[in-house]
């Protein structure tokens, strides 16, 4: 494009957070959200010169600073999708925000803007240890936004969150050391297509494995998620759900399968255990929650593990569904905390039994919680049933027992969204408070609408989405394809001419 588009991304959120520093808080809130738009109208620019079908590596930029660590940005399709949905969702964080945050404005503008830096960085990051730092400074903001702008437990939530993700990231940067030194590189494609020695693998996977599995999070390390969406404002829980969640599918996609796709094969089954308990025992825990985003919360971890699920699989499907779970939850969880935040605005508790009969007072209210409700669900129609039925398809090419039990997940995540949104909304309008409760004012329009349409188009229309991630796909199953669990002759991954077309092939 003739200029360095990534790197103004990250910039442009960097230099207006240190502009918000010395902002007041009217002015603040203008320069944050000025900002967030800018970069979603670059990321609109990236996404129109994204050239289908071409090099896999596009924009890239590379600055040698010093010994091996580099500048280095550069994108494929998933990146592409995934910065999407990251500069989508940060003006409706800003414009969520508006009226809730009163105190420590700038404060707060800058580090939802510094968020926006780190988030784009890990998803543009060609350098290992490059990533690392996006990877992991992505923790300070958000320890503060749960921290200082959090409920009533806001202390014991962001250290049990800071913690928990940091633990399993030391681990993370042994391994990339190593790897380095083995490799003779930090350049992320060329360690992708590098084969470290198989009795090393292992070590380095599971090195991985626990970073990337506190911050999806996996069962049974979730129990910060909670803690954090609850005490987090609704901003943060957008954020935090819509995009960070992200980061540990991310990590699976770019490190794990392709530089260690031994490991992954022979590993596969403790992942696929663990994402089946999590579908189930995180669904039984959603339903009998009396808190709004407490029941949200438990519900990402339940999707979070289609993720796992369609990942490990081994083949087309399962790929491309986990990667459209991915984009569909960032979309439906982000407008859920956003819908609980409406209400929550108007009377200030988040107890499932101090609603209902909202639809009497509130219909455009319960019409746009519908929406996202079946999204959650996985209505055909809703961006929510291309990913899971992609999932699903793929996991029973896998094992019909994986798929039996992602299923029995999808029964009870419609009954505890189902159970959640009649309680709520319908029902006798009894107590005097909800009833006097308005409708959606024009900010909360203009935050709801743009994510309902993105569901319907993802729902509608999931080649747009599919198409610039076709070729990284298959370019990750051509790299797996080696490794076919053994004893499990009947995995599509085992069997290479099944699942990368040849040039030319009809899909």
């Amino acid at each position: 494009m003739g200029f360095p588009i990534l790197t103004l991304m990250v910039a442009i959120p960097a230099v207006a957070g240190g502009i918000c520093l010395f902002s007041g808080a009217s002015a603040a809130r203008w320069i944050a959200l000025a900002a967030t738009l800018a970069d979603l109208l670059l990321g609109v620019s990236l996404w129109v010169h994204f050239d289908i079908g071409g090099p896999q590596w596009q924009f890239t930029e590379h600055v040698d600073l010093f010994g091996r660590f580099a500048w280095a940005l550069g994108i494929d399709g998933i990146a592409l999708m995934l910065i999407m949905l990251s500069v989508f969702l940060m003006p409706i964080c800003i414009g969520a925000s508006w009226v809730s945050i009163e105190k420590r404005v700038p404060e707060y503008m800058a580090a939802f803007l510094l968020m926006e830096t780190l988030m784009i960085g890990v998803f543009s990051a060609q350098d290992l240890f490059l990533f690392y730092i996006f990877f992991e400074a992505g923790l300070i903001p958000m320890y503060l936004i749960i921290g200082i702008w959090g409920g009533a437990e806001r202390i014991y939530a962001s250290y049990k969150f800071f913690l928990y993700t940091l633990l399993g990231s030391v681990l993370m940067l042994i391994a990339m050391l190593w790897m380095a030194q083995a490799a003779g590189s930090t350049d992320i494609p060329t360690l992708m297509a590098f084969d470290f020695p198989p009795h090393a693998q292992t070590w380095l996977f599971l090195a991985f494995f626990a970073s990337f599995a506190v911050k999806m999070p996996m069962w049974p390390v979730h129990t910060w998620l909670p803690d954090a969406h609850v005490q987090a404002p609704t901003a943060g829980s957008v954020i935090l759900a819509g995009v960070l969640l992200k980061m540990g599918g991310y990590g699976f996609i770019r490190f794990s399968l392709p530089m260690f796709p031994e490991a992954s094969a022979q590993l596969m089954w403790l992942v696929m255990g663990l994402s089946m308990i999590a579908v189930v025992v995180t669904s039984l825990i959603a339903l009998v929650q009396n808190d709004m985003k407490k029941l949200i919360a438990y519900s990402s971890v339940a999707h979070m593990a289609f993720v796992t699920i369609g990942l490990f699989a081994f083949n087309r499907q399962g790929l491309e569904g986990s990667l459209m779970v991915m984009l569909s939850h960032g979309l439906v969880s982000g407008a859920l905390f956003l819908c609980v935040g409406v209400i929550y605005d108007r009377l200030h508790t988040r107890e499932i039994a101090r609603y209902g009969g909202l639809a009497n007072n509130m219909p455009y209210y319960a019409l746009f919680f519908m929406l996202f409700t079946m999204g959650s669900v996985g209505l055909p129609g809703t961006s929510g049933f291309v990913g899971e039925f992609l999932s699903l398809v793929g996991a029973y090419h896998a094992s019909s027992w994986v798929a039996f039990v992602a299923t029995t997940g999808i029964i009870l995540g419609a009954a505890y969204m189902l159970y959640l949104y009649r309680r709520v909304v319908y029902g006798p309008l009894t107590k005097d408070d909800v009833a006097a409760m308005p409708d959606l004012s024009l900010r909360e329009w203009a935050l709801l609408a743009p994510i309902a349409a993105a569901v319907l188009w993802m729902g509608v229309y999931p080649e747009s989405f599919l198409a610039p991630m076709r070729a990284d796909v298959g370019a990750l199953l051509a790299r797996v394809a080696r490794a076919a669990p053994a004893g499990d002759s009947h995995i599509v991954v085992g069997k290479p001419a099944s699942i990368v077309q040849a040039p030319g092939e009809a899909h």
